[in-house]
């Protein structure tokens, strides 16, 4: 849900990855072998403590992924990959795209583009999980100058990786 997640992924693009989505999307898409089953506080790392306190309610949970399933045939699991027609399969009712410019964010029963929520947004910002009731920071997406990557959810076009708390 957006009222958890985006204050989690801003702080942690702020505070974590220094800023660099890069970094974010390699932690979040490229080091994973299958997805994620819980964001956690420790994407929190070198946030203030105020904030973090601000966000968590002072709770503290690791991150978890989807390493260890087993699958019915014994076979190895494979990456969890997202795409319109597979979302509502798995369950998926957001998506989280990051951009160079901020985070994409696509309600999956309203499939398309999403608004997107500025990198350098203040991560104690109230978010709804309804994007009408967004405060003015949101913005629409405008084409990237070089292609995407998704987090955390997913996306309305071609494979992404699947997380979700």
């Amino acid at each position: 849900m957006p009222s958890h997640h985006l204050p989690l992924l801003l702080a942690a693009y702020q505070y974590k990855f220094g800023r660099d989505v890069e970094a974010m999307a390699q932690h979040l898409i490229d080091d994973i072998t299958v997805g994620w089953d819980e964001l956690g506080t420790d994407l929190l790392d070198d946030a203030p403590p105020t904030l973090v306190a601000a966000l968590t309610g002072g709770e503290h949970w690791p991150s978890r992924t989807l390493d260890h399933l087993i699958t019915p045939d014994g076979s190895p699991p494979v990456r969890m990959t997202v795409t319109d027609t597979t979302a509502g399969e798995l369950g998926m009712q957001w998506g989280y795209i990051l951009h160079p410019q901020g985070i994409e964010v696509i309600s999956m029963a309203h499939t398309g583009t999403g608004p997107l929520v500025a990198w350098d947004t203040d991560p104690s910002t109230p978010f709804s999980d309804h994007p009408a009731h967004w405060p003015a920071i949101t913005t629409r997406r405008t084409p990237a100058t070089r292609p995407p990557r998704s987090a955390a959810g997913a996306a309305p076009t071609g494979p992404r990786t699947a997380a979700r708390r």
